[in-house]
């Protein structure tokens, strides 16, 4: 994964905007709905209901707009920063950025160069998509679930959410489709929703990085608390826009995911591995 050169503008400008017009379209769609609602049982005209089908239009129009800002922008490129390893033992990469970016198939909330990490123990069995002999297991059937996550900087916690749920797996395809359709809503929560229970730490270089999907009432370190390489900052869990357990990592150039702009970085010793691939085991 080669990076250089400086960040793109096009790019940070794009995810700042992105948020705007996507809250935008949201407010847009309730006041709307709420129109068409008061059209069909109030006392009002049904010009209320025509002007509020047409906001819902024009929200759903935004938010076209938001999936285009998400999909379409260019990736922001800059300077590659190498960060130790969040897990121990041999984790599995899926959706990497050294396979493809955006990594997601998204630029949204600082995805661009995201990889998600699946604990693969040899020694131990992990239930698969499509023959994990349900649909909707409990976490605790995933060997990542309660796995240590560990700091790969020194860095100082800036957020640190927690309290979310760890809900079951979506191990089939009945169970994706039933996925996608809860990550509209989920969208709609916004940080929670997507990331669950989720720490974001600032570096030495003024950049942040986020570790989500974390296991409820996990986090063991407070906002403020100044962390070093290694440390054990919370445990693995299936909180957020997961279908099973497994540790986000991502950096990015804000403290806010929803408006921040993905930045590329590598793991040490041997890089971010493609999808499929083993991370470099950390004892």
């Amino acid at each position: 994964m080669a990076h250089g050169g400086e960040v793109s503008g096009a790019a940070r400008a794009l995810a700042r905007v992105r948020p705007v017009v996507q809250y935008a379209g949201f407010a847009v769609i309730a006041l709307g709905v709420v129109l068409v609602a008061v059209g069909m049982v109030g006392p009002v005209g049904p010009e209320t209901g025509g002007l509020g089908a047409a906001l819902v239009a024009v929200g759903v129009g935004l938010a076209v707009v938001t999936v285009l800002l998400a999909v379409a922008a260019p990736a922001a490129g800059g300077p590659t920063v190498a960060l130790a390893s969040p897990v121990r033992g041999r984790w599995r990469a899926l959706n990497s950025p050294t396979s493809a970016v955006p990594s997601h198939g998204t630029h949204a909330y600082g995805q661009s160069y995201a990889v998600d990490l699946l604990y693969a123990p040899e020694s131990v069995e992990k239930p698969e998509f499509g023959s994990a002999g349900g649909s909707f297991l409990e976490p605790s059937r995933f060997p990542a679930f309660g796995e240590p996550v560990l700091s790969p900087a020194e860095a100082v916690v800036v957020r640190a959410v927690d309290g979310c749920r760890d809900h079951r797996s979506r191990s089939s395809w009945p169970a994706l489709l039933w996925f996608f359709a809860e990550a509209a809503v989920r969208e709609v929560r916004g940080l929670r929703g997507m990331l669950g229970n989720h720490l974001v730490l600032r570096l030495a270089d003024g950049t942040h990085v986020v570790l989500a999907h974390l296991r409820r009432h996990s986090i063991r370190v407070p906002v403020g608390a100044e962390v070093s390489t290694g440390d054990e900052l919370a445990e693995c869990g299936n909180s957020g826009n997961s279908t099973e357990p497994h540790l986000h990592l991502q950096r990015q150039d804000t403290a806010d995911p929803r408006s921040a702009l993905g930045l590329p970085f590598t793991l040490e010793p041997d890089g971010v591995p493609a999808n499929g691939e083993h991370l470099g085991v950390r004892s």
